[in-house]
């Protein structure tokens, strides 16, 4: 290296957090990883002595790694043993690996931290069992005796081409890349839920230690460094603390509250965090102010810990929303935790609006960003082409293959099967209808894991549910390990094109997500009071009780969205405040019905018990369990008429008239064609205050 400079002291080059275009001849375009950036020297095979080669490794802030991924270690040794005969500077990142050996999350890398290594090969501390990793390679820094750092990165990635031809190693990757064009790589990106990517400019100098402009985070999934100011009491069986106090330096030094994250925890983590913690305890609050509130009681210590989490949003006075724990860093000093630049809000208003045809259903609705994670819509002319598609395969005898707007493929077979025999309506006319709504019903979908009820010889055949995701899935299916409380087990998640298709054609009828989406399944984002009226029962004495639940979330000041079940009933929805414990949802849903029972006794009731509800309607809040499902608006229904699960206006309700009839696979593009996307509202809306049914 230069002068005497150690290459223990070698400091990798930063990027800044930008808005990059997509395209452009300047730019090259790759995969932003989730995981542990390495600085790696690899020494030569001595052939003499017959010594391996020396393999060493050092995080950013030059803390050394190399005992910690020990398979790596033996991967470059062996890579190092065959091919070079000079040393190598190269700089990467250190990813955990799923199942199928995709990088996945920092979260997934903590275990393995706690590694170490003895003359024997890897073992593992007995915490947690051993996760794969992987080294993804991105840049050589120095090649021989010549640093290349001077360099243009378009030169330096030849040269780590040349270097790394003929690598065969799962543990040993170079990273994709994209010149001038990234859109296709950020197309991927959304659908396989990373990070982000990052945009490097072709004609870069490597510049060590610096976060330089010349190479953009464009991140999708956003998360910020956090400065640890302390722990809250558990609560109830909880182990250890109950969440971490969190905080950010703002440009003056001081220690700014930003929110609190119990979410993302093991219980292997759990007690690994309070292992650091517990010897930093303090009398004294790090953060300025001090905060206001906290869920429990709060411990202080002394700001020396980091920790990564992912978020929806800021809210406006400076919080995280939904904040979720991926690991503690020990590669980021605590004095330097700002504030990230929030490009996501940027990205937001850059796009489009949806038309959202009446956003506000109740006096109480409010305005907010979606906390859903925004699923990209799909165009009118997409949609047509894929109608056309189908309409294509459907003539040719029911199998072939769907191109998407993206690039993606999928096998679709037996469009020509009817599904509705009353109706003679097919299961290519089920995915004709989620073509048709998809822009509507992904963000309805997006982040949520979904449970399958599939009916693959029609509504009169018998279905099963299917709740965990399938050994093997197409590319581009997003599979997530959900917690649904009692046990964590793999889901399809939804929110991309692919998978709403996917599904429909794994003859699932009705789109079923978590009321929670994935990375905060403890928190509910609504509550639902399901109107389930006995045989026979005019639809109009369902409206009525559909009135009577609005008019006592109105006198709560809380917000309410109506839609059909699709079948013979009404769902009325209520958004939560953020951070909301499913248990405080359903205590609040079974107050809102009780209130309406007790108002209306003769119309209405909470008896779980069939027999006893005689012909009134079952106001039903039991559905606020976590894991537990509705079918989502906009979703097929598996009955004779097959029905549509249709958002409705108050004023249509007020007015009545209105039939589960009325709203059909058939029809439903004309309806979301002249009202819009009436289910927008519940996505912006302010949370309920659950104060209010305590006063």
């Amino acid at each position: 290296m230069r002068g005497n400079e150690s290459i223990a002291l070698v400091q990798p080059m930063l990027a800044t957090t930008g808005d990059a275009p997509l395209t452009s001849p300047l730019l090259a375009y790759e995969p932003k990883y989730d995981g542990i950036r390495a600085i790696v020297l690899i020494e030569p095979h001595s052939a003499d002595t017959d010594q391996r080669p020396g393999v060493r490794m050092w995080s950013r802030l030059g803390n050394e790694k190399t005992a910690q991924f020990p398979e790596i270690v033996s991967a470059l040794q062996e890579w190092a043993a065959h091919a070079r005969d000079r040393s190598v500077l190269l700089d990467g990142e250190i990813v955990a690996l799923d199942p199928s050996g995709r990088p996945t999350g920092f979260q997934n890398l903590q275990g393995r931290i706690h590694v170490i290594a003895d003359r024997k090969g890897p073992r593992r501390t007995p915490i947690e069992p051993q996760t794969p990793t992987a080294l993804i390679l991105f840049d050589l820094l120095r090649d021989g005796d010549e640093d290349l750092r001077h360099r243009s990165f378009r030169d330096r990635r030849a040269r780590l081409e040349q270097v790394t031809r003929g690598l065969d190693d799962a543990r040993l990757r170079l990273t994709e890349q994209a010149i001038g064009d990234g859109r296709p790589l950020y197309s991927r990106a959304q659908r396989e839920g990373w990070e982000g990517l990052i945009a490097k400019r072709l004609d870069s100098r490597y510049q060590s230690g610096r976060r330089s402009p010349d190479w953009c985070k464009i991140k999708l999934v956003r998360q910020q460094t956090c400065v640890v100011g302390g722990w809250t009491e558990p609560r109830g069986s909880r182990g250890f603390f109950g969440a971490l106090l969190l905080g950010v330096h703002d440009e003056t030094g001081l220690l700014r509250y930003v929110g609190h994250s119990g979410a993302g925890f093991s219980e292997a983590e759990l007690g690994r965090v309070w292992q650091q913690l517990r010897p930093l305890a303090s009398s004294e609050c790090p953060f300025t102010p001090r905060p206001k509130t906290t869920n429990e009681r709060p411990h202080w210590v002394t700001p020396r810990l980091v920790a990564e989490v992912k978020f929806t949003e800021w809210t406006a006075d400076g919080i995280l929303r939904h904040p979720t724990y991926l690991g503690m860093r020990d590669d980021v000093m605590p004095k330097s935790v700002r504030k990230e630049p929030d490009i996501g809000k940027e990205r937001k208003r850059a796009q489009p609006r949806v038309r959202s045809g009446h956003d506000a259903q109740s006096p109480a609705a409010g305005r907010r960003s979606p906390r859903a994670p925004q699923s990209a819509s799909v165009a009118a002319a997409a949609q047509k082409q894929l109608l056309s598609q189908l309409d294509s395969i459907d003539e040719r005898g029911g199998n072939g293959t769907l191109e998407l707007p993206d690039g993606q493929r999928l096998e679709v077979t037996n469009l020509r099967k009817v599904f509705w025999p009353k109706l003679k309506l097919t299961k290519g006319d089920l995915i004709r209808h989620y073509v048709r709504v998809s822009s509507a019903i992904l963000p309805v979908l997006a982040g949520r894991p979904l449970v399958m009820k599939r009916y693959p010889n029609g509504i009169d055949a018998k279905p099963f549910y299917q709740h965990r995701a399938a050994d093997k899935l197409p590319p581009g299916i997003r599979m997530e390990v959900a917690d649904a409380g009692n046990e964590r087990r793999p889901h399809i998640i939804g929110g991309d094109l692919l998978t709403l298709l996917y599904t429909a054609q794994l003859a699932s009828i009705s789109q079923d997500p978590w009321f929670s989406r994935v990375g905060s399944e403890a928190f509910v984002d609504h509550i639902a009071l399901d109107l389930d009226p006995p045989d026979g029962l005019p639809f109009a004495r369902v409206l009525d009780v559909a009135r009577w639940v609005r008019d006592e979330l109105v006198k709560l000041k809380a917000p309410a969205f109506a839609k059909t079940s699709g079948s013979g009933g009404l769902h009325v929805y209520v958004p939560m405040p953020p951070e909301t414990p499913y248990e405080a949802g359903l205590i609040y849903a079974q107050i809102v019905a009780t209130m309406v029972a007790n108002a209306h006794p003769k119309h209405a009731t909470v008896e779980r018990a069939v027999a006893a509800r005689g012909q009134r309607v079952y106001v039903d809040y039991l559905q606020n369990i976590r894991s537990k499902t509705l079918a989502s608006t906009y979703s097929a229904r598996a009955n004779e008429f097959a029905g549509v699960s249709t958002p409705l206006r108050w004023e249509e309700i007020d007015a009545g008239g209105l039939t589960p009839q009325d709203f059909t696979i058939v029809n439903f593009g004309e309806r979301l064609a002249s009202v819009g996307d009436l289910w927008a509202g519940l996505l912006r809306s302010k949370g309920a205050d659950l104060r209010a049914v305590t006063m």
